[in-house]
């Protein structure tokens, strides 16, 4: 089956679904553009590689680049691989230079583990037939807008991590921050958050 590049055009605050983002995808060599809605912490990491920022510890995409590194395992390439019922499907292509093994995958966190190693991100066609969107004039002011959005997503979670930055957030953000940190197991961080929320309390 035929498979068609895509690059990352852009990340967005979802519209339709809160705390979720949508990862907009497009085909190299055409107009069709590929909206994939993410979670919050997927794109976050997605962010993170795009913009080369290096976080205080490493986040699980991370690890798993060391894990295959540690087995001689390198990505050849991320396919968007399957549609059903509106969810997407994917699979990461390894290879140790003896065999290619597909590992199915979330595309978000195909897409993060791909970036990290520099991997091309294809699909087929029947994909971009079901789900892409044709660009026009007006979806492309929408692409314009989405790729600066990339940019200002990674500098909010910048200042998040910084503590002058908090006074800024909400007390529903510092609380969606104190929980991912503490998943991410960034104790530091979490001790200032939970420092600013009991200064407000």
């Amino acid at each position: 089956m035929e498979k068609l590049r895509l690059e990352i055009l852009g990340l967005s605050s979802s519209q339709s679904q809160s705390g979720s983002f949508a990862l907009v995808l497009g085909e190299t060599e055409g107009n069709r553009r590929l909206p994939i809605i993410i979670g919050m912490f997927e794109a976050q990491a997605i962010a993170i590689e795009i913009e080369k920022i290096i976080p205080n510890r490493p986040m699980t995409h991370d690890l798993f680049k060391s894990f295959a590194h540690g087995f001689d395992y390198k990505v050849k390439e991320i396919i968007i691989s399957d549609l059903k019922e509106g969810v997407f499907f994917a699979k990461i292509v390894c290879s140790n230079n003896e065999k290619n093994i597909e590992v199915d995958a979330r595309p978000s966190d195909a897409i993060a583990i791909g970036l990290r190693f520099d991997a091309p991100i294809y699909t087929h066609e029947s994909i971009l037939a079901e789900a892409g969107i044709v660009l026009t004039d007006e979806t492309e002011d929408d692409i314009s807008e989405i790729k600066n959005e990339l940019t200002s997503t990674v500098k909010r979670e910048k200042e998040a991590s910084k503590e002058g930055g908090m006074k800024d957030l909400s007390v529903d953000k510092l609380n969606e921050l104190l929980k991912e940190a503490i998943e991410n197991e960034d104790y530091e961080e979490a001790a200032k958050l939970r420092d600013e929320l009991s200064r407000r309390n």
